[in-house]
């Protein structure tokens, strides 16, 4: 009788799709509603290439006429823009050898097949977060940043005059946010001027935190630099995503000499803030975080009001 191997456990046709509705059902924004699947980023993976360009009607624009018996209206046209994303590929592998599995008296890759999960959750989330830090860094931006860190206390602080100020950025279009992203300190400070209210989770547990009706996304992986916390808020969709599904998403492989079990997960995916275009060339075959939070590489191409995202930076004491 054979032994049991890594690919008898881990079948890669059955294990990547979990990996990725798992990381999803994990990722606060993707349940909040701030991350929505796009159809038309999905042409990664059948067309090639690491940009997608998708083009949008702009809106009209021009005032009204007077009617005339003897000059007759004049006609003006529908122009278009281009919003470009960008195609993330990244891996990652795992091992484990033969003393290590039999010296802990447990399984570790069974171990880690359960925490790929996890692992891409908060992988997405660091991404996410560098690409706000580049959209933001971008001049063409700035019409969508309250920053009131400089300001004397306690007008630097968060409260809710200024959060209220955050969004009426967006105008008449504020009621289009719904969600609110910000490090648990900041949370804190908002449950201690009792700000937060808490619905109850799938469980009946009152564990959802909402701000005004708007999902609270807590996640310490929020910008801190010198006492300033930089926030976001969201309208739902304002981050598309799609799978661009990569040749080999996952395999496993045996290491004989070594004794080394391995597991290797690859992810093809874009993650793009809508209309905010990436401008930017990557040094490898697509970006790094680094790279992603770089102000000059990307551009607004939608009007303010259709950035359905505001950047926060503001004090908590």
């Amino acid at each position: 009788m054979a032994a049991t191997k890594i690919a008898d456990v881990i079948v890669p046709s059955v294990f990547n799709p979990y990996v990725v509705e798992k990381s999803a059902e994990l990722s606060a924004f993707f349940t909040s509603g701030v991350i929505q699947t796009v159809g038309e980023l999905n042409v990664f993976g059948m067309k090639g290439g690491t940009t997608v360009a998708m083009p949008f009607w702009k809106d009209l624009t021009g005032a009204e006429e007077v009617l005339s018996d003897v000059v007759p209206l004049g006609v003006d046209k529908i122009t278009t823009g281009q919003d470009i994303a960008v195609l993330h590929a990244r891996g990652k592998a795992w091992g484990v050898n033969d003393l290590a599995e039999a010296l802990s008296g447990d399984d570790p890759m069974e171990q880690i097949g359960a925490l790929v999960g996890d692992f891409w959750q908060r992988r997405w989330q660091a991404l996410l977060i560098s690409t706000l830090q580049g959209v933001f860094a971008s001049a063409s931006m700035a019409g969508n940043v309250h920053d009131i860190s400089a300001a004397a206390a306690p007008d630097n602080i968060i409260s809710a005059n200024t959060i209220v100020d955050a969004m009426y950025k967006l105008g008449d279009a504020s009621q289009r946010l719904t969600a609110f992203a910000m490090h648990s300190a900041t949370v804190a400070v908002l449950v201690k001027q009792q700000l937060i209210d808490f619905q109850l989770d799938a469980e009946g547990k009152p564990t959802l935190p909402f701000y005004m009706g708007k999902r609270v996304i807590e996640d310490d992986g929020m910008p801190v630099n010198a006492g300033v916390y930089t926030s976001y808020l969201f309208g739902a969709g304002a981050i598309g995503y799609a799978d661009g599904g990569a040749p080999t998403p996952t395999e496993t492989d045996r290491d004989s000499l070594a004794g080394e079990d391995i597991l290797i997960n690859r992810r093809h995916f874009v993650m793009h803030p809508r209309g905010i275009a990436w401008v930017g060339t990557a040094t490898g075959v697509s970006p790094t975080n680094a790279e992603l939070a770089i102000g000059t590489n990307w551009n607004r191409r939608y009007g303010n009001k259709n950035i359905r995202i505001v950047q926060f930076k503001h004090k908590i004491a």
